[in-house]
């Protein structure tokens, strides 16, 4: 085993990935990526520029041609940088989220993207955390973890965050949104959203955030020793 591990986390939307990937990579000392933010900069781009999201070879040229940062500082804090531009706060904005999956699907996006992702764990020392890290973007990761909770969770969580951003939310509509976004994950043509078949599954419905954490850099750890 190398001296620093290749972690892949995946899981449905509002799944909390992004945070335990966060605090797992902050606790073993690793860098994080959030490869979900790599689709939303190109959703973002795609939505300023009036790209038509059916146009798939235009999403694939918009992507190619994307210069997309991902800049972690020295105090932890994640900039996500789309052709220079600071776009961390705006990628999250609800109507990216609304069409991410859409642009996600994209064949040639897919490839772009996933062709960066994999450059970024080459060298070990790595959390990645998305939709298809352990079944595609790194299949040899040293250790795989596929994180779920119901739907109704994933909203109530995806809720807070929504309000402390200042953005008005409907918890049934966003549950719908939810479901809405796993089927369009799970029943895309590349890379659907499924656990890789040596992934550890982890339902964190009742789990706080840093149970889960714990509970992976506990499993890392022991893997290391």
């Amino acid at each position: 085993m190398p001296g620093k591990y290749t972690i892949a986390i995946d899981g449905p939307a509002g799944a909390g990935k992004s945070t335990v990937a966060r605090g797992a990579a902050l606790a073993l000392g690793y860098r994080y990526v959030d490869t979900g933010s790599m689709y939303r900069a190109v959703t973002l781009l795609a939505l300023e520029r009036n790209v038509d999201l059916n146009d798939h070879l235009a999403l694939s040229e918009l992507a190619n041609n994307a210069k997309i940062d991902i800049i972690e500082s020295d105090e932890k804090k994640i900039t996500v940088l789309l052709n220079g531009r600071d776009v961390t706060e705006k990628i999250r904005d609800p109507l990216v989220t609304g069409n991410v999956s859409r642009v996600a699907s994209v064949p040639g996006v897919r490839k772009v993207l996933a062709a960066a992702q994999s450059a970024m764990a080459a060298e070990g020392g790595v959390v990645m955390e998305g939709r298809d890290i352990g079944t595609a973007v790194i299949p040899d990761a040293d250790f795989k973890f596929y994180i779920v909770a119901s739907a109704r969770e994933r909203a109530a969580r995806r809720a807070r965050d929504l309000e402390k951003m200042g953005y008005p939310v409907d918890l049934e509509k966003l549950a719908e949104e939810i479901e809405t976004r796993d089927c369009l994950d799970s029943s895309r043509e590349v890379n659907p959203l499924r656990p890789a078949e040596d992934a550890e599954i982890i339902d964190c419905t009742g789990m706080t955030a840093q149970e889960v954490i714990d509970l992976i850099v506990k499993k890392v750890t022991e893997g290391r020793a």
